[in-house]
């Protein structure tokens, strides 16, 4: 009889135990199973939840996109929120520059008796567009510009700029200064092109009622083609510009605004990085890790910049405004730039704090918004 059926303890699967226990023995052998084999281990729950919900493709690829490109995604977010809250100052230093007022409080007052709240925020959709993707390929473009330079001047005089900038404790010195001002006016000058035409359309739709006011035209005949202008949105006054100056006219005054952004946006990004390495190394911080140091420097940028531009600013504007009451083949009167006259820096004070306020809240929110997506985890 076999050994299994003797009910003794010659089977080395019993153990005293009951015979019910048999069935599982015998159907361990026929699985050819170890008898001996110990139980795999439970799966702990940190493993359940990652099996259970991997991360998709898709989620990590895009992660990977932004955590590249987040100098241009933290500039686009950073200009949409800066430019919005910004945007009643900018129209209201618009109305100053191409009409005469009694200072910045008459301004709002007649805007508002006139307008209404929507007279600050007429056009507010141009920038809104063209503002976000100037900054975002002003930047994009100052980034590899400035790698570019310094590349270039390490290769030829042997001096790596970039490190001295970061090393901690150091101040800014004639390379770095001429890196930052020659890659942020190569930025400039590349981004007039895409600039040019949304800032026309803005400067329209801020000063339209004005421009239809009949004792604001310089000629009767040019009454109809300025009133055309008036209570019309973005895309409306591009068209508008078209049929009366023809695709042609939407760089009207590119000459002033070429010069306006080559000087400024080297002066501003000059100013910035500058200004934030000094601040850096006075308060005693690591490389770019100072919040105050940032609001500082990105205020005081559009101060400076705006303070040095300011004449170049108002003639383009005025040339523009007086360009929209001709139609196509008719001479526009020249507007000269003209640097220390009163009448040139008619709302300089009012641009000055509103890119005060812009850039302190751009440069403070495109910093975060970068050290957030750098942090961001890939898996």
């Amino acid at each position: 009889m076999p050994a299994e059926l003797r009910g003794g303890n010659e089977d080395p699967n019993f153990q005293n135990g009951p015979r019910r226990s048999w069935p599982f023995s015998i159907m361990a052998q026929k699985d050819g199973s170890d008898n001996n084999r110990q139980p795999s281990p439970r799966p702990k729950s940190s493993d359940k939840m990652s099996d259970a919900s991997p991360t998709p493709p898709a989620t990590a690829t895009a992660q990977r996109l932004v955590k590249r490109y987040r100098v241009e995604v933290a500039a686009s977010a950073s200009s949409v929120l800066s430019s919005f809250t910004t945007f009643p100052l900018d129209s209201v230093k618009t109305r100053m520059q191409t009409y005469q007022y009694d200072g910045f409080r008459d301004c709002v007052r007649r805007t508002y008796e006139t307008e209404k709240l929507r007279g600050f925020f007429r056009g507010v959709m141009a920038p809104m567009v063209s503002i976000t993707l100037v900054r975002t390929v002003s930047f994009s473009i100052y980034q590899r510009s400035k790698n570019f330079y310094c590349d270039w001047i390490k290769r030829n005089f042997g001096v790596d700029v970039m490190g001295h900038v970061s090393s901690p404790g150091s101040y800014p010195n004639l390379w770095s200064v001429a890196t930052f001002g020659a890659a942020g006016a190569t930025a400039g000058s590349c981004i007039t092109v895409v600039a040019c035409p949304f800032e026309l359309t803005k400067l329209s739709a801020q000063v339209s009622v004005l421009m239809a006011d009949k004792k604001n035209c310089p000629r009767p005949e040019s009454h109809a083609v300025a009133a055309s202008y008036q209570n019309k949105g973005t895309f409306k006054t591009l068209s508008t510009i078209v049929k009366h100056r023809g695709f042609a006219g939407l760089y009207t005054g590119f000459s002033f605004h070429l010069l306006r952004d080559t000087l400024g946006t080297g002066t501003y990004f000059m100013t910035y990085e500058s200004s934030k390495q000094l601040l850096t190394t006075f308060g005693g911080h690591g490389a770019h890790s100072d919040p105050f140091a940032v609001l500082v420097a990105g205020g005081l940028c559009g101060i400076v910049s705006w303070a040095l531009i300011y004449p170049v600013d108002s003639a383009k504007s005025r040339y523009q405004r007086n360009a929209l009451m001709y139609s196509k083949g008719q001479k526009v009167e020249p507007v000269k730039i003209e640097f220390f006259q009163p009448h040139m820096y008619r709302g300089l004070g009012v641009s000055m704090a509103r890119s005060c306020a812009v850039n302190a809240v751009f440069f403070s929110s495109f910093e975060f918004l970068k050290k957030r997506i750098k942090a961001m985890d890939d898996e």
